[in-house]
C-alpha cells in the first residue's frame, strides 16, 4: 500500500500498484464464491475499485485529531472587554447540518450522518468552524455505531481544544437490508432506518442543563425534521437490520469465505476480534450472498411468466381503445457491480394497454423487478432487462423508468450524499412519440 498523507493515497488513484494486494485479493475471491467470474467485463477492475473506496472510506484510522486542530485554534475577541460564557466574550457555537458516512461495525455496509455540534468556548480561543467537520470525520471514517461516533467526537473535540463543553448530535440513516428469502413476500419498500443519538462532555453532560436546552433549541431552529427516528433508548434493538442473524451458520457454511471478510477488516486497520466485530464477517457474508448469480431460467420459471398469446387480438385491434396504464413505485434493492455497495430505489412501468385486455399483476412485474435486483448489476442494465422482460407480457410498448439512490455516491469519491439517479428504457411506440413519453412521466410525478 501506498504512502499517506492525512489519510489520502499520495499517488494516481488509478494506479493498481499503489492498493494492498491482499486487500484485492480478498475482494476477489469473493467475487468468485458468489459465482461470478471475476474476469468479465464489468468485474475485472472491481477488487481494485472496491479496495480503494474500503480504504478512503476508513481513511480515519490513519489520521490524527491534533494534526487537525494544531494552528486553527484562534483569539475570542469581542467589542468589550465584559466577560462572557466560561471565561469568553462570546457565547455558545452551533455547527449544523454536516453530512457525513460512516460504515456500520455490524454490517460492513455505509450509514448517512447528519451531524450536528455545539460547544461554548473558554480561555478565550475558539476553533476554526471547518474543523469541526474534519474532526467529525475523522471518527465517521472509521466501522462505527452511532453512539460511539457520538461520543468519540464529543470526547477528541473535549480533549482537543479544552472547552467548557461540547455537544453532539446525530441523525443517522442505515439502508433497509431485505431478504431474498422473503422479498417476493414482503415488498415494502422501508428505504432508511434511521435514529438520532446524542453525546455531551462539561457543560453539556447534564440534558437538563440550560446549555443544552440552548443547543437543541439552536439545532432546531431551522431545517427538516426526520420522520420516524429513533433515540438511544431503542437503538440497540433497532439500528443494524442484520445485527439479530445468527452468525455461527453462516460462518459454517462459508468458513473460507469468512476468512477472507476477516481478513478485509484487518487489511483496513482494524481489529476483527473487538466483541463488537465478532460476527460481522458473517453478518456481511449472509447479505452479500443474496447477490449470488443464479439462473435465469430456474428463476423466472418460478415465477409462473408466460410469453403474450401470438393469438390474442393485439391492443388497438378489433376497435379496442388504448390508453396509457403503468404501475408505479416498484421497490428494489441491488448490488453496485463495479464498487459492491448496494443501490436502492423504485421502478415505475408505463405500457399501452387496450380495453378489453388483461396485462399482467402488480406481483408478477414486482417479483420480476426483483429478479434482476438480486444481482451484482448497473442501473443502466438493470432498466433495459426490466423493459426487455416485460415487454411481451404488456404489448411491446413499454416505458421503464428506475429512480435510485447509489452508495457508492456517498461513502467515495465525490461523496454526494442525498443524489439520486434515474434511467430511463423505451420500446415500442414509447421510442419515437415524445408526447406518450411526456405523458408517462407527468404521471410519475403526480
Amino acid at each position: 500500500m501506498g504512502s499517506l498523507n492525512n489519510g489520502h493515497l499520495d499517488s494516481d488513484p488509478e494506479d493498481d500498484k499503489e492498493v494492498d494486494l491482499e486487500l484485492r485479493r480478498a475482494v476477489r475471491e469473493l467475487l468468485e464464491g458468489m459465482g461470478e467470474d471475476s474476469g468479465r467485463e464489468g468485474l475485472r477492475r472491481t477488487p481494485l475499485r472496491v479496495s480503494k473506496s474500503l480504504l478512503q472510506a476508513t481513511r480515519g484510522y490513519r489520521q490524527k485529531v491534533k494534526d487537525i486542530v494544531h494552528g486553527a485554534l484562534f483569539p475570542e475577541v469581542g467589542l468589550r472587554k465584559e466577560i462572557g460564557q466560561a471565561g469568553g466574550a462570546g457565547g455558545l457555537v452551533v455547527v449544523r447540518d454536516l453530512d457525513l458516512f460512516s460504515y456500520c461495525e455490524s454490517c460492513l455496509l455505509p450509514f448517512r450522518v447528519k451531524c450536528h455540534i455545539g460547544y461554548i468556548p473558554s480561555g478565550h480561543r475558539v476553533l476554526g468552524l471547518s474543523k469541526l467537520s474534519r474532526v467529525a470525520d475523522v471518527f465517521a471514517k472509521r466501522l462505527q455505531h452511532p453512539q460511539r461516533l457520538a461520543d468519540e467526537i464529543a470526547s477528541a473535540l473535549h480533549d482537543s481544544i479544552n472547552p467548557a463543553g461540547v455537544a453532539v448530535t446525530l441523525e443517522c440513516s442505515h439502508i433497509y437490508i431485505p431478504n431474498v428469502e422473503s422479498i417476493f413476500v414482503d415488498s415494502e419498500n422501508r428505504g432508511w432506518l434511521e435514529v438520532v443519538v446524542s453525546a455531551g462532555s462539561g457543560v453539556f453532560e447534564d440534558r437538563r442543563s440550560d446549555a443544552w436546552i440552548d443547543f437543541v433549541n439552536l439545532r432546531k431552529s431551522r431545517g427538516p425534521t426526520v420522520n420516524g427516528q429513533r433515540t438511544e433508548d431503542d437503538i440497540c434493538e433497532y439500528w443494524c437490520p442484520l445485527v439479530a442473524t445468527d452468525p455461527s451458520s453462516i460462518e459454517m457454511l462459508y468458513p473460507e469465505l469468512t476468512a477472507l471478510v476477516t481478513s478485509i477488516i484487518r487489511s483496513l486497520g482494524e481489529n476483527p476480534v473487538r466483541k463488537e466485530l465478532a460476527g460481522t464477517p458473517a453478518r456481511f457474508l449472509k447479505w452479500l450472498m443474496n447477490f449470488q448469480n443464479a439462473s435465469l431460467q430456474i428463476d423466472l420459471g418460478n415465477l409462473d411468466i408466460c410469453p403474450l398469446d401470438p393469438s390474442r387480438p393485439k391492443r388497438g385491434e378489433n376497435g379496442h381503445t388504448e390508453h396509457l396504464d403503468s404501475e408505479l413505485n416498484l421497490p428494489f434493492c441491488a448490488l453496485c457491480e463495479h464498487h459492491l455497495l448496494p443501490f436502492h430505489g423504485v421502478v415505475h412501468i408505463g405500457y399501452i394497454h387496450a380495453q378489453g385486455s388483461n396485462p399482467p399483476g402488480r406481483s408478477l412485474l414486482q417479483s420480476i423487478v426483483h429478479f434482476y435486483g438480486f444481482k451484482l448489476q448497473l442501473q443502466e442494465k438493470l432498466t433495459r432487462q426490466i423493459a426487455e422482460t416485460v415487454s411481451p407480457l404488456l404489448g411491446g410498448n413499454i416505458m421503464v423508468v428506475v429512480e435510485a439512490s447509489h452508495c457508492c455516491m456517498i461513502s467515495r469519491g465525490i461523496e454526494k450524499i442525498g443524489s439520486s439517479t434515474a434511467t430511463v428504457a423505451v420500446l415500442g411506440r414509447f421510442s419515437s412519440d415524445a408526447s406518450l413519453r411526456a405523458k408517462f412521466f407527468q404521471s410519475i410525478r403526480e
